[in-house]
């Protein structure tokens, strides 16, 4: 691929993060990718073979952004935790983070049809993020023993990326009385990680 393609490739795929960003995935239509990144309607053809492979590649970007969180809410310099316990929360709030300002592209990240699609190049990108999350789940001590920490890891996701659709919809809002996201991280987290012994839920 020469360098004109190459940028025009990028082109069309940072239209396509800008598009997602402020529109949502309703806008990712071809034509309309076309049009923000100034090209002809028929040039996302040129440079990819299907929709569905061109949203995988701005798909892409949203998880080399959730990725680049993830390792500076860890990174020490920034702040990062030393107990594992709190560097699974912090990853935790990071993804619950980025699903409320990101709403759009977290939601294309995880359509099933781009994530179906292994050739596409997302389980690549996606794949050592959720690596990270098992490593630091399989450093607290008080998760449950016998089981797997990807299991672990698994299950606490499923439970947060649920917070993170639901609390999007408006509807754990409603359910809980409440703005604060933190009593239900705490709750998954000790559901899935035991209970903390250095909880300050009863004031010790």
């Amino acid at each position: 691929m020469s360098e004109q393609e190459a940028g025009l490739r990028a082109r069309l795929v940072a239209a396509g993060v800008e598009l997602v960003t402020t529109r949502g995935v309703e806008a990712l239509s071809l034509r309309e990718i076309a049009r923000a990144a100034g090209v002809s309607h028929g040039a996302p053809r040129r440079y990819f073979p299907t929709h569905v492979s061109l949203l995988s590649a701005i798909a892409r970007e949203g998880f080399a952004e959730l990725a680049g969180r993830a390792a500076d809410a860890l990174e020490p310099g920034n702040g990062g935790e030393e107990n594992p316990r709190d560097r699974v929360a912090a990853l935790c709030r990071v993804y619950l983070d980025f699903a409320r300002t990101n709403g759009g592209m977290f939601e294309l990240m995880f359509r099933h049809d781009l994530l179906k699609s292994g050739h596409l190049g997302l389980r690549e990108t996606s794949l050592p993020l959720f690596g990270l999350f098992v490593d630091c789940v399989a450093q607290v001590p008080t998760r449950p023993a016998g089981v797997a920490p990807q299991v672990v890891a698994s299950g606490l996701w499923a439970n947060l990326h649920g917070i993170a659709q639901l609390w999007g919809w408006g509807s754990l809002q409603l359910a809980t009385g409440t703005d604060d996201v933190e009593p239900l991280l705490r709750t998954i987290l000790d559901a899935h990680l035991g209970q903390d012994g250095q909880d300050r839920r009863d004031g010790s």
